[in-house]
């Protein structure tokens, strides 16, 4: 599931071109708002495993005492990564992974994500369209 020096583009039907902060919908946290908040606050430690599970775990209001053994059970399972994340799809945000697998929020209109897509040695990859072509 981890990438490697790797940038997950922003959709090519990402509807804008500027990166926004994702927004809880009716007082509820989405999974836009909580992948957004723990990567915002901890660039460069987390893996695309890490945050899947602790996206699952707080959205399912799982405590934080169990989370070692439910980890171990989602993670025994395939999982959605971030090329089909709403932060890459809607919101404008790039992802780069970088040599160890750790992950952080590129903006898309940002220098470093232009210098990012210039790197000969960063693999790019596409976020999944929200529609088909």
């Amino acid at each position: 599931m981890n990438y490697f020096d790797t940038l997950i583009e922003v959709a090519d039907d990402c509807p804008t071109k500027k990166a926004k902060v994702p927004l809880a919908t009716a007082g509820k946290k989405t999974k836009a708002v909580v992948e957004y908040e723990i990567l915002v606050k901890h660039p460069y430690s987390h893996t695309e495993e890490d945050i899947a599970f602790e996206t699952y775990a707080v959205l399912h209001d799982i405590p934080k005492d169990i989370w070692p053994k439910q980890r171990k059970k989602f993670l025994s399972k395939g999982h959605p990564h971030l090329r089909v994340s709403p932060l890459t799809k809607r919101y404008g945000w790039g992802i780069h992974n970088n040599a160890a697998g750790k992950i952080a929020l590129i903006a898309v209109e940002s220098s470093r994500y232009k210098q990012l897509l210039a790197d000969p040695h960063t693999t790019k990859v596409k976020a999944f369209r929200s529609t088909r072509a």
